[in-house]
């Protein structure tokens, strides 16, 4: 089921990323929220896209190799898991509505939650394989 989910996750965050990297402004104009950020800004979009394409690659090298990717796809956890901290603080701090937080559940706080998932390395708690 992880090799399942690492696959999916994978391809959604590469076409993400790639997408943010070959057209950021259209990427920008494109996803629903983002606009309502504040100006579009290419090199950051672009940043961020670099940060995306890595968890997407840690996360398809995980369904190839899963006792070596585990650690990277526990790095872009870690980056998704920031990235949702970002969105719940602007929540939090009156910068963002809280409907829009419910609105990125399935795009920003499911995936992160799974990508932990995927690179926990259960095999050293259980002993079982990933």
């Amino acid at each position: 089921m992880r090799k399942i989910s690492a696959s999916i996750l994978g391809i959604f965050f590469g076409v993400n990323a790639l997408w943010m990297l070959a057209a950021p402004l259209q990427w920008y104009a494109t996803i629903p929220g983002v606009m309502d950020t504040g100006p579009a800004n290419e090199h950051l979009i672009r940043d961020v896209g670099c940060a995306f394409l890595v968890a997407a690659l840690a996360l398809l090298w995980f369904v190839v190799n899963p006792k070596r990717a585990w650690p990277a796809v526990l790095a872009g956890a870690a980056f998704l898991l920031l990235h949702l901290s970002i969105h719940v603080w602007d929540t939090l701090a009156g910068r963002e509505p809280p409907h829009r937080l419910l609105a990125e559940i399935p795009t920003i706080l499911v995936p992160a939650l799974l990508t932990l998932w995927i690179g926990w390395p259960f095999h050293f708690v259980s002993g079982s394989e990933p």
